[in-house]
């Protein structure tokens, strides 16, 4: 019997996949034994949702834009008729793992490890799981292997933290082991907050058991009994899918008491943050799972030897414990064949701006910037010139276009300034103002610091300040001196990684495009046309047609002109608000 499956993450549910599932199900109650009916999470493939997938014995084949209409279609024609519809198809996978068809080359160059069943599995149904392998590497860990052969295959595997430190997994984990304690804690940070990322969302809300299997491993290895998995509130769809993946390991028994008859004990729950990106700082995430408010303090001591309620901790986000199934399952030396030496296996991204191709890829450490935004990503929307990404985050920083052959590893990205972060990497094209993109990113940081040290505190508003003076036209002389010297003392002068980091978009802007900063401040210029303040705003007389709806939503009567006649616009009295632009039909209106 032919499958079809409706990809339902949140990418998915935002394009209108409720409805286009809706649709198939009424058609599947109509025509009972005619296909079954699944759903999935993400599949990667964003910029294509709705998207739908009819599994047979050929392989697999992919919708985009599936709507409700389209499913009627696709019902008659491919479930009735054998007949894929051409023109909506996406890319068919066959049965040997080949990726044929227009948007193949999205897939093509990808290594899907921590990805291996989003897209794949229903990530509410256990038993899909547990047929994909789900549990195997549970069994042979807790049956097989003593904690520290446990902690050994991951340390030779290579496996580094991939919430952004880099720190080597396997070594962190002894830390924790080797600390005595009648109590000890697994907690997974899910607390996700750059903008642009949406990695361990997307993991989740589409395989929450890898996650699970991969913390109750970490528990048997180090000695703990009880965890935590730290998500913010603002994921409902990951926070449901794993409170039914938590219900339905423990009805398989494999969390609570003597889990798979091995005398282990340990079971999981969950926190929901509030959204403070400084909870992401593991001192400030262990301060709210306790109840309190979530500020950082000063380490040592380490949570190996104090964490959570002052007891030994280990923390890791919700990509590295995704690995550790498919680590202890396939082996260290199958993993560290990924990657390049000092950075092994895979690393999942998050392309998200001016890219083609938005959604999550997986590809292995050691490809380049390039071939992740042209082969990947498919280039820059609307053909225009590749600038920068923006990587790491608030606490990252831009990589210009001419550094696109950098390798994305632990070495190679920290050179440029930038650091890897989690994997959000926001693609920027030639009408991106880079300090207006700096402006951005520190007014995220400047309201999300905690308010505990003053370097942050005050430092990161000083900046704020003075960007927003830039980019209002009113720099002056000394200005960029003045970013550059307060950026270093807060970077080193700051409590947490939060404030530490917090100057990166701004020292890294600097270095690359510090002629942007010197046009705004002596030319009174953005360069990108993009700071309205300083530019003019113009009406192309050849495409105008007079139509008047400018000059209608024009609030200080700047624009002039008959009916059917070219207006112009006085640009002495323009406030430049932009609602001239965003009402113009034609396409006349353009700043200079």
């Amino acid at each position: 019997m032919k499958k079809i499956i409706v990809g339902m993450a949140t990418c998915g549910l935002s394009a209108g996949a409720q409805e286009t599932y809706d649709k198939f199900n009424e058609i599947s109650l109509d025509n009972k034994g005619s296909f079954k009916l699944s759903r999935t999470g993400c599949i990667g493939m964003c910029f294509l949702e709705p998207l739908v997938e009819v599994r047979e014995p050929e392989g697999r084949i992919f919708y985009s834009g599936v709507t409700p209409s389209l499913a009627g279609e696709i019902f008659n024609e491919h479930i009735l008729k054998g007949r894929a519809i051409e023109e909506h198809v996406a890319c068919r996978i066959a049965p040997d793992g080949t990726v044929s068809g227009r948007e193949a080359e999205f897939l093509k160059l990808q290594n899907r490890i921590v990805l291996r069943n989003c897209g794949f599995i229903d990530p509410e149904n256990i038993e899909e799981y547990q047929t994909a392998n789900g549990y195997r590497a549970l069994r042979k860990a807790l049956l097989e292997m003593e904690p520290d052969e446990i902690i050994e295959e991951v340390k030779e595997s290579g496996l580094r933290g991939r919430g952004g430190a880099g720190f080597p997994t396997g070594l962190k984990w002894s830390f924790a082991a080797g600390t005595k304690s009648d109590i000890k804690y697994v907690v997974c940070n899910a607390d996700e907050g750059d903008p642009g990322a949406f990695m361990d969302r997307s993991v989740l809300e589409g395989d929450p058991h890898s996650v699970l299997e991969g913390m109750i491993i970490c528990a048997k290895a180090i000695g703990a009994s009880s965890g935590f998995i730290y998500c913010r509130a603002e994921y409902p769809l990951a926070i449901y899918r794993l409170n039914i993946a938590i219900e339905a390991a423990r009805e398989k028994g494999y969390l609570g008491k003597n889990i798979l008859g091995s005398g282990f004990d340990f079971d999981v729950g969950i926190k929901q943050g509030a959204g403070a990106f400084v909870c992401g700082e593991e001192t400030a995430l262990f301060a709210s799972i306790e109840g309190k408010r979530g500020m950082p303090h000063i380490r040592p001591p380490f949570p190996a030897q104090k964490g959570l309620w002052q007891k030994p901790t280990n923390n890791n986000n919700v990509e590295t414990f995704a690995n550790i199934p498919w680590i202890i399952l396939n082996g260290s030396a199958e993993y560290a064949r990924y990657g390049t030496e000092k950075s092994r296996g895979t690393k999942v991204f998050a392309l998200a701006g001016r890219v083609k191709r938005g959604g999550l890829a997986e590809v292995e450490m050691g490809t380049t910037i390039k071939d992740l935004v042209f082969k990947i990503g498919g280039g820059i929307k609307n053909d225009k010139k590749f600038k920068a990404v923006q990587m790491g985050g608030p606490s990252g920083g831009c990589i210009p276009s001419e550094l696109s052959d950098t390798p994305v590893d632990f070495e190679s990205i920290p050179a440029t300034g930038a650091i890897m972060g989690s994997g959000g990497m926001v693609v920027l094209d030639e009408s991106t103002c880079m300090v207006e993109m700096a402006k951005f990113f520190l007014h995220f940081t400047q309201d999300e610091s905690c308010g505990k040290c003053t370097f942050c505190r005050i430092g990161t508003l000083r900046l704020l300040e003075t960007l927003t003076k830039i980019t209002n036209g009113e720099g002056e002389e000394g200005d960029i001196e003045k970013l550059e010297l307060w950026g270093e003392r807060i970077k080193q002068s700051s409590l947490c990684g939060l404030g530490q980091t917090a100057p990166n978009p701004v020292l890294t802007t600097i270095r690359y495009y510090r002629d942007e900063y010197q046009a705004h401040i002596r030319e009174k210029k953005c360069p990108a046309g993009s700071c309205n303040p300083l530019v003019d705003f113009n009406i192309d007389p050849t495409k105008c047609t007079g139509c008047t709806l400018c000059a209608k939503n024009c609030p200080v009567d700047a624009i002039k002109g008959k009916p059917k006649e070219a207006h112009v616009i006085d640009n002495s009295i323009c406030v430049k608000c932009g609602k001239c632009i965003t009402s113009c039909q034609f396409g006349a209106i353009y700043k200079t």
